[in-house]
């Protein structure tokens, strides 16, 4: 029996493929993007940083790489290890390589001519922000705010489209006190609520949780959404299927200060959350319900994007 979900994931993405909007790679959830499709997806980062420009965040942009010390260090591994990439590379000799070149010539498995290189692919924007803060000392009495936006990777192949293993996410980081905390994401809530409604998208907010791994990370999950720590603005990029994250809000209370010891003003640990936008899949919401020519979308759509 055909999944009516999994008919609708390929009719949409070949409905991209067909636009010239996303281009093929030949792995499921790997796509290339045209021109247009970015300026669509430009046009939304750009309307999510004029919202978070007020508060003056300081702004950092890091590579779609991290340590892989620093990918331990923030339980990303313990947690999420189904969706976590290293990187790997060729670090033989001579005899390494005639391995190697005769594991291509034989079509065989050449991985094993691979090493690990002690680099990890991102899997969220502010993974990078937290040690760079934590190396200051200890937190003014503000705390810190920051803007972040990378190339994040997830190894859960799809093909549904709005789940891309290599995609972008825009980032606000509030690192401080339980108090600023609250403060940070209930702005949040309301603005990313404006901001997508301005842009005529359906959406609601409900309670989520991780996709934690295993029977501890059930627990985990049920302990998430008891003590309402994430929230997710979704969207039906799919109409026939289930609603689609493309804004969370996280509140990660001391965890990610503890993992890199990072002080309060008072002395203590500090709380730290973000909220995160899937600008990609804000993009592929738009071409959803506003149609595959932006052209053609509402004035006052194009306008809150610039196009």
């Amino acid at each position: 029996m055909t999944d009516p979900a999994a008919s609708a994931y390929r009719r949409f993405r070949d409905e991209l493929l067909h636009h010239g909007l996303l281009i093929s790679m030949g792995v499921d959830g790997l796509f290339g993007r045209s021109g247009g499709f970015e300026r669509v997806l430009e046009g939304v980062n750009a309307a999510i940083g004029a919202v978070g420009d007020v508060d003056r965040p300081e702004v950092m942009r890091f590579p779609p790489g991290i340590g892989s010390l620093q990918l331990e260090q923030s339980g990303y591994l313990r947690n999420f290890p189904h969706l976590a990439g290293t990187v790997a590379s060729f670090s033989g000799g001579d005899d390494d390589h005639r391995a190697l070149l005769d594991s291509l010539s034989k079509g065989e498995d050449w991985s094993g001519t691979q090493r690990p290189t002690g680099v990890a692919l991102t899997p969220a924007a502010c993974y990078g922000a937290y040690p760079v803060v934590a190396a200051r000392g200890r937190l003014p009495e503000a705390g810190a705010l920051v803007d972040v936006y990378t190339w994040c990777f997830r190894h859960e192949p799809s093909i549904d489209p709005a789940r891309m293993q290599m995609f972008r996410q825009r980032e606000h980081v509030r690192i401080g006190s339980p108090a600023q905390i609250a403060t940070f994401r209930e702005t949040w809530l309301e603005r990313a609520r404006s901001l997508v409604e301005s842009l005529g998208l359906p959406m609601a907010i409900e309670v989520a949780n991780d996709p934690f791994f295993g029977r501890v990370g059930r627990i985990l999950a049920n302990s998430q959404r008891e003590r309402s720590l994430k929230f997710e603005l979704l969207v039906p990029i799919v109409a026939e299927a289930p609603r689609t994250a493309c804004v969370s809000f996280n509140d990660h209370r001391d965890l990610f200060g503890r993992a890199w010891a990072i002080e309060a003003q008072d002395g203590g640990v500090a709380h730290t959350a973000c909220v995160g936008f899937g600008v990609e899949r804000l993009t592929l919401a738009l071409l959803r319900h506003h149609g595959f020519v932006p052209g053609d979308w509402p004035a006052g759509v194009r306008h809150v994007l610039g196009l």
